[in-house]
């Protein structure tokens, strides 16, 4: 098969990323620029603020990428690009750089779903990996369960209802004093503490839905810290975050796993920031073995938003002839499978 090398684009939130990807699962070079402590002291992602530093940065990033690659803009196939979901003014940013340069390179533009970016930073991890498989994706913004038919072919099996686990990490995080970002944050504290200190509450739906909800556990630690603070009591830190932490873990694997089961799928991938957390990556690997299910995790570099991760994907796009058009528009609020 020829070899395809696309140069990949990534700017739906607060890293400027840029990558050279040959056929899907071999990357040449994979750069990003973190926004992380700008937005530190903000105390999360301040879109404007987002958007000027991706602008300041992107061509940097683009013309690192390929020199890292040793290839030229000629060696370029296609280029892929990030669309949605995200913030719109930063997802605009890479979209309208992308479009510039496949009009001026006169290759086919592909335009990436960020989800499925994510779920294809396992073909980079695990080279002989094709699907089916059961994915599940958590991130800051986005908490899926996935089963992975064929390429870019995808049901959603179970989504949460309102906040994503990340997003949930960084909320706890931020009321018990750690900061942004809060996910390493509360990993790290919690090997410092006891996970059955607190029992916060898990959400069950009555319909076997296998979907999520994290705003329950979320409120009932605030609600913890404040009864706390009312009566003059000393909070455990490392206590807190670390129970809070298993209530999040243990669902996200209970759902993955009945997934596996119901679904007859011996095989899981995670994907997604979240995918770092080593309670996470520490309970589904034992929960896979006691059941037969091998469970897959990319590197942590390629967890959290990338561009090596779009440039597989736009890789399978482009073998199925998805080429985008010149004015194909962000979508923040695009869907999984939607195009």
């Amino acid at each position: 098969m020829k070899k395809k090398i696309i140069l990949a684009i990534e700017s739906s939130c607060d890293e400027t990323a840029a990558a050279v990807v040959v056929n899907g699962r071999e990357v040449l070079s994979n750069v990003i620029s973190s926004q992380i402590d700008i937005h530190t002291k903000f105390g999360g992602v301040v879109p404007e603020v987002a958007s000027r530093k991706h602008i300041e940065a992107i061509n940097i990033v683009v013309s690192q990428a390929l020199e890292e690659a040793g290839v030229t803009l000629d060696d370029i196939d296609a280029v892929g690009v990030t669309y949605g979901p995200g913030l719109v003014g930063a997802l605009l940013v890479g979209l309208q750089y992308a479009k510039g340069l496949a009009y001026s390179l006169n290759v086919p533009l592909i335009g990436v779903n960020h989800i499925e970016g994510h779920i294809c930073a396992n073909f980079i991890q695990h080279k002989d990996l094709k699907p089916p498989f059961v994915c599940l994706v958590v991130s800051g913004g986005h908490t899926f369960i996935v089963h992975m038919k064929d390429y870019g072919e995808f049901e959603i099996i179970g989504e949460t209802r309102d906040d994503a686990a990340g997003e949930a990490f960084d909320k706890v995080a931020r009321a018990i004093g750690l900061g942004y970002p809060g996910g390493p944050k509360i990993d790290k504290i919690s090997k410092q503490g006891n996970e059955n200190a607190m029992k916060f509450p898990k959400a069950n739906f009555h319909d076997n839905s296998l979907d999520f909800s994290f705003s329950g556990v979320k409120s009932a630690v605030l609600n913890y810290i404040n009864k706390m603070n009312m009566t003059g009591e000393e909070i455990n830190t490392a206590d807190v975050a670390a129970s809070f932490q298993k209530a999040v873990v243990d669902v996200l694997t209970e759902n993955v796993i009945k997934t596996c089961t119901t679904r007859d799928v011996h095989k899981i991938a995670i994907a997604g920031g979240v995918a770092s957390n080593s309670k996470l990556r520490e309970s589904l690997t034992e929960a896979g073995k006691k059941r037969g299910i091998e469970v897959l995790f990319p590197a942590p570099i390629l967890c959290t938003d990338n561009a090596a991760m779009i440039g597989s994907a736009a890789y399978f796009e482009l073998l199925k002839e998805n080429v985008a058009p010149l004015d194909i528009n962000a979508k923040p609020n695009l869907r999984l499978g939607e195009r």
